[in-house]
């Protein structure tokens, strides 16, 4: 056990002595190696250990919030003490009895990380880098990282929460460029998982990886300019959830929805989407890359349904925007590490499977782009607004793709796209990603069946 009970009942009385109205120690203990192969060559090999614990209380809606690597009784009994003295209001909470619990966690792990052996690790990266390079004589560069990591967590607060947990995560990521010796264009895979080393055996395939993303560079690279213009769109699945998560997940979480700043502030039960959306935030998909067991306030994780049939029926709350909102918390309160405070943030989030054909989405369409991979790309979570590359398009012209297009971004408003989703195919899949916010760069999955945007702006060169 990472704190002896009576040693944490000590750290929060000391912690509320001067008047909060609620305690929480989060204590972290993470392992984990990450592996660097670039131009054939493995270049970087770094193993690390994150170890420490942040103080939080509460006193109404103002949160405090402080953190040391000194998990000794005294170091936490210091830290404590400067949490207190930012409130000076008299007697603060009493402890609630401890339920001490450990995290139920689903998955088995029958490779931990930590017991394999680094060549082991590092032979993954060659073989994906073999498969890039036999694709094309094109492929000019490989970039290939693996990372995995051990995190054991330990939260518990005044109100009885005594909770422990571990995750493991393994994650691969193949960047491939092509260059016809003038421009170059590159191309990506970067699959992982709530899972041990076995993720090599059950989700990653290397090799696939590298073909993969050296075909979307050797593509792209022979692909004429997109059109620019506005056009139907459609968006394949998997990544594609990006557009979700960016220009509306971010505005469905209490950090903006609290405090008013979100275009969907005060619109539960409003129809903000069209009537064949259904978005959902799941952190109970086993294996899946931003699951979760316990939340970093150590609530339960669960399934929420966040739009239904395009009407708005939950947002995403932690501990200290149930207090603004006066609204339960949801069990998504997430953090970086230990030396981050957590906030709402997402897990899986996903638009859920539909009935429509996706051949058919093409088919019907006279003019548009076929979006198959995104990219990155930038949001305004206050009004909605984005704009996203688009990593592998094709164009469509009387109901036929016709030629790939390069160049392609897409542009809109969060608010207006899901009200303008007129077709939502049947096979729903999901794609890791990391998700930044005020509470650190956590793991998250997007996801979504293919979809049809009826019209969208398409920014090309």
């Amino acid at each position: 056990m990472l704190l002896q009970t009576q040693v944490a009942e000590e750290v929060l009385a000391r912690a509320v002595s001067t008047g909060a109205d609620f305690g929480e120690i989060f204590m972290e203990d993470q392992t984990g190696q990450n592996i660097i192969l670039r131009s054939g060559r493995i270049e970087t090999v770094s193993s690390g250990r994150t170890h420490g614990a942040g103080i939080r209380i509460f006193v109404g809606t103002r949160a405090i919030y402080v953190y040391t690597n000194d998990t000794s009784r005294e170091g936490l009994l210091a830290c404590a003490e400067k949490a207190a003295a930012a409130v000076n209001q008299g007697t603060g909470c009493k402890t609630v009895p401890f339920r001490v619990t450990h995290a139920e966690r689903p998955e088995e792990i029958p490779q931990l990380p930590t017991d394999v052996a680094t060549d082991r690790k590092a032979e993954k990266l060659r073989e994906a880098d073999r498969a890039a390079r036999a694709y094309s004589d094109e492929i000019a560069q490989v970039q290939i990282r693996y990372l995995d990591r051990v995190q054991d967590v330990l939260i518990c607060n005044t109100e009885g929460t005594f909770v422990t947990d571990r995750r493991v995560y393994t994650r691969m990521a193949v960047s491939a460029v092509a260059s016809d010796g003038k421009e170059n264009q590159s191309g990506s895979m970067s699959p992982g998982g709530l899972m041990g080393f076995e993720a090599f055996e059950k989700r990653i395939d290397p090799a696939y990886c590298g073909r993969e993303a050296a075909r979307q560079a050797v593509t792209m690279l022979h692909a004429p300019v997109c059109p620019a213009g506005v056009f139907p769109v459609v968006i394949d699945n998997g990544f594609g959830g990006v557009i979700f998560h960016e220009a509306c997940g971010h505005s469905l979480e209490a950090t903006s929805v609290a405090y008013g700043i979100s275009e969907f502030s005060g619109r539960l039960g409003e129809m903000i989407a069209a009537p064949c959306v259904t978005a959902i935030d799941d952190g109970t998909i086993l294996n899946e890359w931003g699951s979760t067991h316990v939340d970093d306030e150590g609530m339960p994780t669960g399934k929420l349904v966040l739009i239904d049939h395009g009407r708005l029926v939950n947002y995403m709350i932690d501990k200290l925007g149930s207090r603004r909102m006066k609204m339960p918390p949801t069990g998504s309160g997430r953090r970086e590490s230990y030396a981050w405070a957590p906030t709402s943030r997402m897990r899986n989030t996903y638009i859920a499977a539909g009935e429509d054909d996706e051949a058919a989405m093409i088919a019907e369409m006279k003019e548009g782009l076929y979006a198959k991979y995104m990219g990155g790309g930038s949001v305004n979570p206050a009004t909605g607004e984005f704009n996203f590359a688009v990593n592998e398009g094709y164009w469509v012209r009387d109901g036929k793709i016709v030629h790939p297009v390069r160049g392609a971004s897409l542009i809109g408003r969060g608010s207006d796209v899901i009200m303008k989703i007129d077709r939502v195919g049947r096979d729903c899949r999901q794609a890791q990603g990391m998700c930044g916010s005020i509470s650190g760069s956590i793991p998250v999955n997007v996801g979504q069946p293919m979809i049809r945007v009826s019209s969208l702006t398409v920014g090309g060169r």
